[in-house]
This record gives C-alpha cells, structure tokens and sequence, in this order.
C-alpha cells in the first residue's frame, strides 16, 4: 500500500542553513555558514564524546550526540544569527534571545510530520538534553569557533585576535580533560599550511 504523505516545510527550511552567514560583524578572509559550522561542530562533538569514553571513564553515545550537534543551531534559520557581543551584551537581552530561539525551536518541531515531531523534538529542543550532551555540543561549539580564529589569523586576518583571546580563556576555564586532549592532538595543526599537514609524519 503505497502512502502519500502530508506536505511539510521542515527540510525546505533547514536547507537555508547554509544562506545564513557567521561572524556577521567581522571581516572574513573566508565566510562560513551555519551549515558549514554544524557539520564541524557534529565532527568535534562526536570525537569529544568517544575520548571521553575511552580516556576519561565516559559513557556517552557519540552517535547521538554528533546528531544533535548538526541541529544544535537550526533556529537561526528562524532567527538569524546573533553576533555574540549583541547577544550577550546584558543579562536582559541573552534571556529574551533565549526565549526567542525556543519559540523558533518549537516552530521547526511543529513543520515536521506528525509521526517524527517526537523525534525531532529530541534533537532540536536543548531541553531534551541531558547534561553531559549538552556540555558536549557547547565545547565542540566553542572549539570549531576558535578553530575558525585560528585559521582567520593565519591568513593575516587580525580582526580575530581578541576573539582567539576570549575563546581561549573559555576553553581553558572549562577545565575538562576530553576538551584538553583534543586541543592537544588535533588543534595546532590548524596553524599549519598544507604542505606542512600533508607531510608525512615522522
């Protein structure tokens, strides 16, 4: 029996992730979007959660979590992107973007079929998640930020210096031994060119 599904806005809508541009307020020598970023972001949280399991006594499924990290930011096809000194400029504007990215949050669950909002809900609503996920997502969010410092500043770009600064200080003050090791093993290659990364390792 063949079914004819009910018309649904939901991916038409998540397509346009990748229209939505981040830093809006710095010059970039290259731009990234939404998209882009939530792929990264999915990557660095999916290999946080297994070094933690496998170094630190985790028990976390890195499966699901890389899932939600590629909807973490998907509001802002709804809202735009916020540039953080905007965001969190006071305690009174970052609690009414709060309330503003959970109604558009709600709005997306609301575009998907009735039989998979359930399903949807449990990736895109930040309440859905536990703790531990959501520390998860936000250091692989932070981290592929500083990524995106790091390699801005090695193409001359000093528009990111105080942004390296703050997101440094972020991630040191962390304190967490599965962010540590991954800016350990993987993050001072991004410094390098690629003649450097692709030679071969001694």
């Amino acid at each position: 029996m063949s079914l004819t599904p009910n018309r649904s806005h939901f991916f038409a809508h998540l397509a346009r992730m990748k229209l939505i541009n981040r830093w809006p307020l710095m010059r970039n020598i290259n731009t990234e979007n939404v998209q882009e970023h939530s792929l990264q972001v999915a990557m660095v949280a999916h290999a946080l959660a297994m070094i933690k399991n496998k170094h630190f006594q985790g028990q976390l499924d890195p499966f699901k979590i890389a899932t939600i990290a590629l909807f973490h930011d998907v509001s802002e096809v709804l809202t735009g992107d916020l540039p953080t000194p905007v965001k969190y400029f006071n305690p009174a504007i970052k609690d009414e973007y709060k309330k503003i990215e959970k109604i558009a949050e709600q709005k997306l669950i609301d575009m998907a079929p009735v039989e998979f909002k359930e399903d949807y809900a449990d990736l895109i609503d930040h309440n859905r998640h536990s703790k531990d996920e959501a520390f998860i997502i936000k250091a692989a969010d932070v981290i592929c930020a500083y990524l995106k410092t790091l390699e801005e500043l090695s193409a001359g770009n000093r528009e990111f210096e105080i942004a390296k600064k703050r997101l440094d200080k972020i991630l040191k003050d962390y304190r967490s031994d599965e962010v540590n090791y991954f800016l350990d093993a993987f993050v001072p290659s991004f410094s390098l060119s690629l003649d450097e990364i692709s030679q071969e390792e001694s």
